[in-house]
C-alpha cells in the first residue's frame, strides 16, 4: 500500500495527514504550539516550533496508523501565509517569524505603494499591499532592525522553512509565493521590477516551482528526526488557501468555495490571471499548473453568528437557535443585519465599518433576528462573489465548507442568496488533505491534479435555488446601499471613541 503525506504548518498547530491512493484519510495527528504579541498588533512565532510540530505530527500520524516511514510515497507541505522567516548564511534563524496577521507595518505599505503607485502594484502582483504581506516586513526589518538586516541570506514563509530542515534546500511555489507582495503573479515568476524597487536581492529568495513539483528530497538528518525515508520526495505545495481548494475540489473554472468559519472565505479559480481594478479581491496563482484564483474575506461570518448567540442568545444552541428561525420568512420581515462587526475587508476593506441590525420593528422576535443575521453575512459573502462575476469568472456551482454549511437551513439560504448550486463534498480536513493530495500528483500517483480531486472528492450533500431567490434579490439590492450610506457615521463614531 503506498501513503501520502500532508503537512499543514499552521498559526497554532501542524497537523500530518496520512492518505491511500483512494484519497481515503488514514489517520491525522497535530502538535499545538502558542505564538507571541510583543506588542499591541504584534504576532510572532519561534520558527523552531515550525520544525518541532511537524516532527512531532509526522511520528504521531505514522504511529497512529502503523505505517512505516518507508510506506510514504511523497509529502506535501502546505500552511499559513505572508509569514517572514529570516535565515542567515548559516541557516540559523536571526529573529522570530513575523506572522500574516501582524499589523506593525502600516507605513511600509503605504512606503512600497507611493513608491511603486498603486495601480502598478496591482497589476504584478495581483493585490494591494496589505500590513499581513511578507514585503513590508522585509522593509520594516531594514528600517527598525538594521543589524538583523545585514544578517540575511535567505527569506522563507512558514512552510518553507519546513521544507529547509527536512531537506536542507531552498524551494517555494508559485501559490504561497503569491503572497509576498514580491512575486509577478501573472508571470508566475518573482518580480524583479519589485525587488529592485525595494532594493531586495533576489538571491534571497528561494527557487519556485508549480505547486504539485516534487522540487527536494527527504535528507539523512530529517529522515533519522522523522521517521521517514531518507530521499523520500518533499512536494512544492501551495498556501493554506490554495490547498484547502485542491482538498474541495475546487480545480477547474466554474466551481466555487465558500467556507464559513470565524471569517468567510470565497474561493474560485481562474483559468486566466484577472486583476479586480480596485484590488477588491486577492488574486493569487493557483496550486493547479498553470492556473490562478481569486479570493474574497469577509472578516465576521461564522464570527457574526457566535457574538449574537453569546450576547443574546447564550443558553441556546446554534441548533435550537436555527430550528426557530427556520419558521420565518425569506427576508426576515425586512429587518436586515450588517456584519461589519470587527470592520471589513471584502469588498469594503474599512477599519471602521461596524454592524448594525437596520429595519427594526415590534414585530421582530428572536427568530427574526437570529435569521436576519444569517441572511446578512450570505449577503457580505456574496458580494465578493458578484465581484468575481463581474470579472467573467463562471460560478455554475459552489461547495460549502466550514461550521455554518452544517446547517441545512444556512446551505438553502446560500442557495437562494448565491442564485447557485451549493454542494457539500466528503473532504473535511481542510488544507493539509490538499497538500496530501498534491503530494500524490508529485510522485505521480494522479496523473494530474484534477484527477487526484476528481478521484478522492465525491459530493454528499446538494441544495437548488427555490422561489425565494428572487425576494432575495431585491433584499440583497437595499443591503449593498446601507454601507455607502453609513459610511461616514461610521468614520464619525470611531473618532467619538478616541
Amino acid at each position: 500500500m503506498t501513503y501520502l503525506l500532508g503537512i499543514d504548518t499552521s498559526t497554532t498547530a501542524t497537523k500530518g495527514l496520512l492518505i491511500n491512493e483512494e484519497g481515503s484519510v488514514v489517520a491525522v495527528a497535530a502538535a499545538e504550539y502558542p505564538f507571541e504579541s510583543p506588542k499591541p498588533g504584534w504576532t510572532e512565532q519561534d520558527p523552531a516550533l515550525f520544525w518541532n510540530g511537524t516532527v512531532q505530527s509526522i511520528r504521531a500520524v505514522l504511529a497512529k496508523a502503523n505505517v512505516s516511514g518507508k510506506e510514504v510515497a511523497a509529502i506535501g507541505l502546505t500552511g499559513q501565509m505572508h509569514g517572514m522567516t529570516l535565515l542567515d548564511a548559516h541557516g540559523a534563524v536571526i529573529r522570530p517569524c513575523i506572522l500574516w496577521n501582524d499589523q506593525r507595518t502600516a507605513q511600509q505599505c503605504e512606503l512600497i505603494t507611493n513608491l511603486i503607485g498603486a495601480q502598478r502594484v496591482l497589476q504584478l502582483t495581483g493585490n494591494p499591499i496589505l500590513t499581513g504581506f511578507t514585503a513590508p516586513k522585509i522593509i520594516w526589518t531594514r528600517e527598525h532592525e538594521p543589524e538583523n538586516y545585514k544578517r540575511i541570506a535567505h527569506i522563507l514563509l512558514p512552510k518553507d522553512y519546513v521544507r529547509y530542515k527536512l531537506t536542507g534546500e531552498f524551494f517555494s511555489d508559485v501559490a504561497d509565493s503569491s503572497g509576498t507582495a514580491l512575486f509577478d503573479v501573472g508571470k508566475r515568476q518573482w518580480s524583479d521590477e519589485m525587488l529592485n524597487a525595494l532594493k531586495i536581492p533576489r538571491a534571497w529568495l528561494p527557487e519556485v516551482t508549480e505547486s504539485p513539483v516534487a522540487s527536494t528530497k527527504i535528507n539523512a538528518a530529517a529522515a533519522q528526526a522523522t521517521g521517514l525515508l531518507a530521499g523520500t520526495p518533499v512536494v512544492a505545495g501551495g498556501g493554506d488557501q490554495a490547498a484547502q481548494a485542491v482538498g474541495t475540489g475546487i480545480v477547474r473554472e466554474g466551481t466555487v468555495a465558500v467556507t464559513i468559519g470565524t471569517s468567510g472565505v470565497v474561493f474560485a479559480q481562474s483559468d486566466s490571471y484577472r486583476v479586480e481594478p480596485q484590488g477588491r479581491l486577492h488574486a493569487f496563482c493557483h496550486a493547479v499548473p498553470g492556473k490562478w484564483h481569486l479570493m474574497g474575506v469577509m472578516l465576521s461570518a461564522g464570527g457574526s453568528f457566535r457574538w449574537y448567540r453569546d450576547a443574546l442568545a447564550s443558553n441556546e444552541s446554534y441548533d435550537d437557535l436555527t430550528n426557530a428561525a427556520a419558521a420565518i420568512a425569506a427576508g426576515s420581515e425586512g429587518l436586515i443585519f450588517l456584519p461589519y462587526l470587527t470592520g471589513e475587508r471584502t469588498p469594503h476593506p474599512d477599519p471602521h465599518a461596524r454592524g448594525a441590525f437596520i429595519g427594526l420593528s415590534i414585530r421582530h422576535s428572536k427568530p427574526h433576528l437570529t435569521r436576519a443575521v444569517i441572511e446578512g453575512v450570505t449577503f457580505g459573502l456574496r458580494d465578493s462573489l458578484e465581484l468575481m462575476r463581474n470579472l467573467g469568472v463562471p460560478t455554475q456551482q459552489v461547495r460549502a465548507s466550514g461550521g455554518g454549511a452544517k446547517s441545512a437551513m444556512w446551505r438553502q439560504i446560500l442557495a437562494d442568496i448565491f442564485n447557485a448550486e451549493i454542494v457539500t463534498v466528503n473532504s473535511t480536513e481542510g488544507a493539509a488533505y490538499g497538500a496530501a493530495l498534491l503530494a500524490g500528483v508529485g510522485a505521480s500517483v494522479y496523473p494530474s491534479v484534477e484527477a487526484a480531486a476528481d478521484r478522492a472528492i465525491r459530493i454528499t450533500g446538494n441544495n437548488q435555488p427555490a422561489r425565494e431567490a428572487d425576494l432575495y434579490a431585491d433584499f440583497y439590492m437595499r443591503y449593498r446601499a446601507l454601507y455607502p450610506a453609513l459610511k461616514t457615521e461610521f468614520v464619525a463614531l470611531a473618532k467619538l471613541l478616541r
